[in-house]
Order: C-alpha cells, then structure tokens, then sequence
C-alpha cells in the first residue's frame, strides 16, 4: 500500500501559454491540403485540460467553428480518438466513455468498472452532471437498465457517489471483516449485497483496516478470496475496487498491461487510462509498470503502436524511453 506515496501525473500547465497563437497554428494545420499532424500532437499533448478548453474558445472566436468538429472531421482511427478525448474536461470524458460503453453494440463492463471503482465521490458527481448535459440521460437509470444481477446493484451502488470520507472506526472493522469473510463462504443475495456495501460506502482509511483484518481471520489476502469465491464481472468489479482503495496506480498499471499484453493492444483502454489518468497520476502508474513488469510502459507502447497514433501515446506518457 503506498498511502503516503507522492502521486504525480505527466501532463501540466505550459508556461508562457498563449492560446490565441495555439488556436492560430491548429487552424493552420488543420486547413492545410494535409494535415499537420505533428502540430496537433506538439500543441494538444503539451497543454493541461484547462488550457485546450481555452485554445477551443479562442479558435471558435477567431474561425467560427468548433475544434472538436474540425479534429473529427481531418483525423482518423485512433489517432482521432487521442486527439478528441484530450478535448473533453475530465469530467465530460468519463461521461463520452461510460455513454459509448453502455449504449454501444455490446456493454463494455470493463470500461464501466475502470471509471466506477475508481473515481472519488466529487469525480463521480461530476460525471453525473456532464453525462446528463451531454446525453439528456440519467447515468444511474442506463446502467440500472444495460447491466444485471450483483453487478449491476454494486455499480449503482457505486455511481451513488456516497463513499465515507476520511472517518474510520478501528472497532468495527473486525465485524466488517467477519462480514466479509462470511460473504466468501456462504454467497447468498444477501451475503452478495453485504459484501458490496461495505466495498462501496466504508471510507478508504476504513477500509485499509478492514483488509489487513480479513487478512487475520482467514490467512488470506481479500483479492484472492474474492477470485476463489466469485467470476464474472461481479468478482472483477469487487477486485478492482479493493485494488483501487489500496493503490490506483498500480491497479492502472495492471490494466494498461492487461491491455497491452493480454488482449492485443486494447486500444480503447490505453487510450482512456492515458488521457484521463495523464493530469492525475500517470506518472506514477509509469512507476508502477516498471518496478511490477520489468519492462516501461513506453517500451511497450512504442513496440505495439505506430505512426501520429504512436507519438501522441508516448507525448502523452511525457519523458524518454530511459526513465520509466
């Protein structure tokens, strides 16, 4: 558990940033008989969220028109999609991702566990909000009506947003652990439903307790109970949100390598994790990949991607092949 861990993302503020010249070059690039894509990556992958918000204010008063249209209508593929996403606030991407995730040809559940077992109360309030204003629907209504079973009832739990705050209680996490020890056991609804309380609403601090309690009754660590007990996408919901509680750089750094390695580049998922982990903590999931995989996530990217596709991913990761 890295609790006192100094967390660090990869993308921050320009300085000396002038949006009015940036929104000048992308409309050059972009109007050009080719598209300057080396523009597009050298000025979206440099600036933070606030600054492109700014840059696409700019370019709307100086060419009428509307960025994100304009980088979807001259790009393609994944690249499209790199450069799209960096457009969206925070708040406005986790809402575009879980929209596409529930209302696409198929549910992607791991894209709704990625965003919901890991985003804070104030995140996951957001979200709600742009997902409203962006798709004139109710978040918790299209996962109550595309999702079933204990799944579903624990990602409701989730989009809740009612996770305890910083309180914690020594003397109970003992019961709590019981509770979850038993719930291994026994897989009842009940036992189901109880498990996916606690995980959902005890606050962090509580929650370290509750693990290194569990732990001490039954000789083993939560994760691998929840792995013998439970499969499907209940057991992998509960995993990610117990990895997340303990350590959300390493739980990103085991998806991107899951991504990369195990599905033959997900190109959905590197994408998501990077833009919306690069102001956060990416530079500390870069860390994580090392030390846990031997080799850098800018390694791997570099030799499963290519092309402006490739350079924007590795812009976005920040720094060289030799740190991380």
């Amino acid at each position: 558990m890295y609790c006192g861990d100094y967390i660090q993302g990869t993308i921050f503020p320009a300085p000396n940033f002038n949006p009015i010249m940036d929104a000048q070059l992308l409309g050059g690039a972009l109007q050009g008989i080719s598209c300057e894509k080396d523009v597009l990556i050298d000025i979206l992958t440099q600036r933070c969220n606030s600054q492109r918000l700014m840059i696409a204010e700019a370019y709307r008063d100086m060419y009428g028109r509307d960025l994100i249209t304009d980088l979807k209508e001259n790009l393609s593929h994944h690249f499209k999609e790199v450069m799209v996403g960096l457009m969206y606030p925070p708040a406005s991407y986790d809402a575009h991702e879980l929209w596409h995730a529930l209302k696409g040809v198929n549910t992607e559940e791991k894209c709704l566990i990625d965003i919901l077992a890991s985003r804070s109360n104030m995140e996951i309030f957001q979200m709600k909000e742009a997902y409203l204003t962006q798709y004139n629907s109710d978040l918790q209504q299209d996962i109550d009506s595309e999702t079933s079973g204990h799944f579903r009832d624990t990602l409701m739990n989730l989009a809740q947003g009612t996770r305890m705050e910083g309180y914690a209680d020594p003397s109970t996490a003992a019961q709590d652990a019981m509770i979850l020890w038993e719930a291994c056991q026994q897989k009842t609804g009940e036992h189901k439903n109880m498990l996916q309380m606690i995980l959902c609403n005890r606050s962090n601090q509580q929650l370290w307790m509750v693990f290194q309690e569990f732990q001490n009754i039954s000789g083993q660590d939560l994760v691998d109970a929840i792995n013998d007990c439970y499969d499907g996408y209940f057991q992998e919901l509960l995993v990610a949100i117990v990895l997340c509680v303990r350590d959300k750089a390493s739980y990103f750094a085991y998806r991107l390598h899951n991504a990369i390695h195990d599905f033959g580049f997900h190109n959905k998922t590197v994408i998501r994790i990077l833009i919306a982990r690069s102001e956060i903590d990416l530079m500390t999931i870069r860390q994580r990949y090392k030390e846990r995989y031997g080799k850098s996530l800018f390694h791997d990217i570099k030799h499963f991607a290519s092309g402006h596709y490739e350079s924007a991913l590795l812009a976005i990761c920040a720094g060289d092949a030799e740190d991380y």
